[in-house]
């Protein structure tokens, strides 16, 4: 068998009591267009905390740093068929300032504080997973691989 190259992504989950922040991808998007996501990237040449602080603020105008970030979930993705195997990392953010903005509209048309229990639809698969192992504690899921 040999080793496959894996894709990793970045996912903020910021919080205000039961709710948690979800943005509308925009129509055109590439990824997943009129879907609910967690604020999100892919890693580029850093490490994923500091994608994720990237992100923050390219997405959202967030400022936050590093040590506010916590690892609370992994989700290891495998696309339909043999489709490249994704890495996501989920971080909740304890402090962070700012409010949400609409930096990149081409990508994202609105962002909302949804309830964890009545999340919209759609949302992201493999998010709505991640949200749902939060929940119950879980620090692992994955989807797409064969059992």
């Amino acid at each position: 068998m040999r080793p496959w190259p894996h894709a990793i992504g970045a996912h903020l989950v910021f919080e205000r009591g039961r709710r948690v922040l979800l943005g509308r991808r925009a129509p055109g998007a590439a990824f997943a267009p009129d879907t609910w996501h967690l604020p999100a990237g892919h890693v580029e040449d850093e490490s994923v905390r500091a994608c994720a602080v990237r992100e923050a603020y390219e997405e959202l105008g967030f400022v936050l740093d590093e040590p506010d970030l916590e690892l609370v979930h992994t989700v290891h993705v495998r696309g339909a068929g043999a489709g490249e195997p994704r890495l996501q990392l989920f971080f909740r953010v304890h402090r962070w300032s700012g409010e949400p903005q609409l930096r990149e509209p081409d990508r994202c048309r609105e962002w909302a504080w949804w309830p964890r229990a009545a999340l919209p639809c759609p949302v992201v698969g493999y998010a709505r997973t991640a949200l749902e192992g939060i929940a119950q504690g879980w620090t692992y899921t994955s989807v797409g691989w064969s059992v």
